[in-house]
């Protein structure tokens, strides 16, 4: 066979399969989808200087290709033929195009009728119970295919979520015959999808997006976000309580005679952090510091925060500003940076922030910009654990004297 680059019967395969491996082969099966058919492939084909050049290679290329076509197998795909002319060679006929008819000849062709015969099967069944799922099944068919034997399962929770359209229990509690609720968690971006496409948009709460946010979105009892805290001032201990982590709402609804709210990232920070007179400190809510939003007892309290000095800490006072508008930050000054040298550490380039903030006052800005561009040494970061208790006792003692 000769070594041209023409197109042989095993390039005309590879090309159908992965018409298959895209989905479309099934896609347009289902009714309402544009026919595929008759199609076209590609063909590198041969020409008159081949004639020429390679004549017997040419004509082996052709009887490989008429080998295993329609014309001689009953299926596959069809030639379509010109004339070419040649000085030498007389008149040949060459192929011009190769056509596959229909959905039958290519899916015989890449081995595929079976499977195509089973998502007709699971397609019907579907579309007879949910006609919303069209859609996905046009854009998704061979995940539809893949999951044949989960389809089961997966009707019984769209029955279900049909039924009960936001039912505001826990996942766990869901009552749906055989079905173990776990088998919901591990394929929760699925269910989304499917209850996305069959739910009335009353029933979804958009706003509400990713696997983490699947309860919100489809009205599931989530487990309530909690807010721990210390007590800082004895007298204060809700019947001798000190250490206490409670969901955010019953947080909200506190009612604490106290002056000042410490709000620090770091657990031991917060577990270490002094007494101090009609306080307590917040700790360990790493992103979910939106949680104190809205509080408005807060507002009636000095709020500090204390964060890491480097750019990713001041990006979190930012954010948190712009939910407690009144917080101010505390040891993330260019005095404690300067005064801990020796425990400068390097901060990771992919948890750098490199943008504008603009909450941060004058002080707080030059500092950010400082470290952002690299001012004081490359990637400076200062751990708010490697502080000095010292350091914290002495603007404490600050603190309680200008009150």
């Amino acid at each position: 066979m000769s070594a041209k680059p023409w197109t042989r019967p095993p390039d005309l395969i590879a090309q159908l399969r992965r018409h298959w491996d895209s989905g479309r082969l099934l896609a347009e099966r289902l009714e309402g989808q544009e026919s595929l058919f008759p199609l076209k492939l590609r063909l590198r084909k041969a020409g008159s200087r081949d004639l020429a050049e390679d004549f017997d290679g040419l004509r082996a290329w052709v009887a490989e290709l008429i080998e295993h076509s329609r014309e001689r197998r009953g299926y596959g795909y069809a030639i379509e033929w010109r004339t070419v002319n040649h000085r030498t060679r007389g008149s040949n006929r060459l192929p011009q195009a190769i056509l596959v008819p229909s959905a039958e000849d290519a899916l015989r062709l890449i081995g595929k009728t079976a499977e195509a015969r089973r998502f007709d099967q699971l397609a019907a069944q579907l579309l007879g119970e949910f006609h919303g799922l069209r859609g996905w099944l046009a854009r998704r068919p061979l995940e539809a295919l893949n999951r044949f034997d989960e389809w089961p399962q997966l009707r019984a929770i769209l029955r279900y979520f049909s039924d009960h359209p936001r039912p505001g229990v826990y996942l766990r509690q869901l009552d749906i015959p055989g079905l173990d609720t776990k088998f919901i968690e591990s394929r929760r971006g699925l269910v989304s999808e499917l209850l996305d496409a069959v739910l009335p948009a009353s029933a979804i709460d958009a706003s509400a997006t990713g696997a983490a946010a699947f309860n919100r979105r489809f009205g599931l009892a989530s487990r309530p976000a909690q807010v721990r805290f210390r007590i800082l001032d004895s007298r204060l201990a809700v019947q001798g309580l000190t250490d206490l982590s409670v969901p955010a709402e019953e947080f909200a609804c506190l009612d604490l005679p106290i002056d000042q709210v410490f709000i620090t990232e770091n657990e031991i920070n917060g577990l270490a952090f002094p007494a101090h007179p009609r306080s307590i400190v917040v700790f360990g809510l790493g992103y979910g510091l939106d949680r104190l939003a809205g509080i408005d007892w807060l507002r009636n309290a000095c709020c500090w925060y204390w964060g890491d000095i480097d750019t990713h800490g001041f990006a979190i006072l930012n954010r948190l500003r712009a939910k407690l508008p009144m917080v101010r930050s505390f040891l993330m000054d260019r005095a404690t940076l300067d005064a801990h040298r020796e425990l400068w550490g390097r901060e990771p380039d992919d948890r750098r922030f490199l943008g504008e903030l603009t909450r941060l006052d004058e002080a707080e800005q030059a500092l950010y910009r400082a470290l952002r561009d690299d001012l004081l040494s490359p990637g400076l970061r200062l751990e708010q654990e490697r502080i000095r208790y010292v350091w914290l006792a002495a603007f404490l003692e600050r603190v309680q004297m200008a009150r």
